[in-house]
């Protein structure tokens, strides 16, 4: 649909007219599709992933109705942060993440920050495979079995008091309110120098899906990798973005 079709729906959604609301949401319906492609959580059987699609454009809806064009913000933009949280709401309520993956995701993140504290640097695998115990691909099966929970961190905020929450800062969100969006400016160039810490390959992989928005797939096929190996450096990037950003 050209810009100038999209507009005029909006004006005549924004009048209160129903069938331009049903056109709108079948013009974003392929972001839609986008966003719940790209987050590739490898999730078993028993989770729907229709279900997902359908809360997905729950929150479509919900940025629909409160978009306002005047805060200079698009609405793809805008609505991105809305849909990859109702997508994740939805996760989490299905609980589906076993306790013995929660249990090893805390540990990542525990020995991640210790050893950032300690290192005043990004550790390497290595290191934290043997801080952890384990060898080098008992760790990244590990980072493998967190993913979901990494993704899912994404809507957590970094500080209790801020609310600010990493999945916004990478996704380059702006927020409504100008003292929050004055701390997400800080935290934005804050995250932009933690980026610069991690390796090259973290840092091009984390380039190619947040900022070229290639789903982690065809961010493997760019690096020449395996899916599951790009999936593990995903996992790694934030695990040490989170605990550089918590600091």
């Amino acid at each position: 649909m050209r810009r100038p079709a999209a507009e005029s729906l909006w004006q005549a959604y924004w009048s209160g007219d129903a069938i331009a609301r049903s056109a709108l949401i079948e013009h974003y319906l392929p972001l839609v599709k986008r966003i719940c492609g790209r987050m590739n959580l490898h999730l078993p059987a028993y989770v729907d992933r229709d279900d997902l699609e359908s809360a997905a454009v729950l929150g479509l809806m919900d940025a629909m109705v409160s978009y306002c064009p005047d805060r200079g913000v698009k609405f793809e933009a805008y609505a991105v942060t809305r849909i990859r949280g109702a997508i994740i709401d939805s996760l989490r309520r299905l609980d589906f993440v076993p306790r013995s993956v929660r249990q090893k995701a805390k540990r990542l993140q525990e020995v991640t920050e210790g050893l950032y504290a300690k290192l005043g640097r990004f550790a390497e695998d290595v290191e934290i495979a043997t801080e952890l115990g384990l060898s080098l691909a008992e760790l990244h099966k590990w980072l493998q079995e967190v993913q979901a929970i990494t993704v899912l961190s994404l809507n957590t905020p970094l500080d209790k008091d801020e609310g600010i929450e990493m999945g916004n800062l990478l996704a380059g969100s702006s927020e409504d309110d100008p003292a929050v969006r004055l701390l997400q400016t800080e935290k934005v160039n804050e995250l932009a120098q933690a980026i610069s810490g991690l390796n090259e390959r973290e840092q091009l992989l984390l380039s190619l899906y947040y900022d070229e928005e290639l789903t982690l797939k065809e961010a493997a096929q760019v690096l020449g990798i395996s899916e599951s190996r790009a999936s593990q450096i995903h996992s790694a990037a934030l695990l040490k973005l989170r605990a550089k950003l918590k600091g």
